[in-house]
């Protein structure tokens, strides 16, 4: 393996929310929905707070297979661990609309996994609701740091901040276009051309295997809509801001995507 890095990556804070999610990359492969009864889709919506929470008690086990979109707003998550083949990164622009009903963007790093294994994983999202404020919190796994028990498909992940030691391997390459960054293929078996949505000479990265530990940041978007499958996964709304748990150090090493 390579040596670790301690990655830092900030962009500014706004309080914009993005626009339509037609900006966002619409991963390969992806058929209709309804094709599956297992390839349903859990949305986190601000409007569905409460109705999220009650939720919580009815999925709190057992093992679950669903495409995971978080969006809207900016979202808060920790992990101990996450594990990916065909890492990619790139700096794009996220459109949004401000408060006024202006447009504009936020400039942050996009991240892609083809296949991936995440060590545990926590959501964290506040709201304001009749002048109170609310957490969702949404957890998924198990709390042993070292079963890398989540496994997912096409991670797409817009990244305002974040901080943990980041590990590459395989052919790495730094500051490639991001324009040329594949991280998915097609039905054919041939890599999409620019899965990222990237921007031409833009600031990328490239690399056959990574490994991200103890995770934590912010994102503007939060995409596996491919595939997630983990052994559990629990919704609550806890009165005022909360925070997810710091995320442990993983033990041992990641199994195969």
């Amino acid at each position: 393996m390579s040596p670790e890095h301690d990655v830092r990556h900030e962009s500014p804070a706004s309080p914009e929310r993005p626009a339509s999610p037609a900006h966002r990359p619409s991963p390969p492969g992806r058929g209709p929905e309804g094709r599956t009864h297992w390839r349903r889709s859990l949305a986190v919506a601000v409007p569905a707070l409460l109705a999220a929470g009650g939720l919580g008690s009815a999925m709190a086990s057992g093992a679950l297979a669903v495409g995971l979109q978080v969006q809207d707003r900016p979202v808060d998550f920790t992990t101990s661990s996450l594990y990916g083949t065909q890492y990619g990164a790139a700096v794009v622009d996220q459109t949004v609309v401000r408060p006024d009903g202006s447009t504009g963007s936020v400039r942050v790093l996009r991240m892609g996994f083809a296949d991936g294994m995440l060590n545990g994983l926590c959501l964290s999202r506040r709201q304001e609701i009749a002048g109170a404020t609310y957490t969702l919190l949404l957890t998924l796994g198990d709390d042993d740091p070292g079963s890398w028990e989540i496994r997912t498909r096409n991670t797409v992940l817009d990244l305002r901040n974040a901080t943990g030691v980041l590990d590459m391997d395989g052919v790495v390459d730094l500051n490639t276009n991001g324009a040329d960054v594949r991280t998915v293929k097609d039905a054919s078996g041939a890599y999409v051309v620019n899965p990222l949505n990237s921007p031409q000479h833009r600031f990328g990265i490239q690399a056959r295997y990574a490994k991200f530990d103890r995770i934590v940041g912010t994102a503007q978007d939060f995409q596996i809509p491919g595939l997630l499958t983990t052994p559990k996964l629990k919704l609550s709304v806890r009165p005022g801001t909360v925070a997810c748990p710091g995320p442990a150090a993983p033990t041992g090493t990641p199994g195969t995507p």
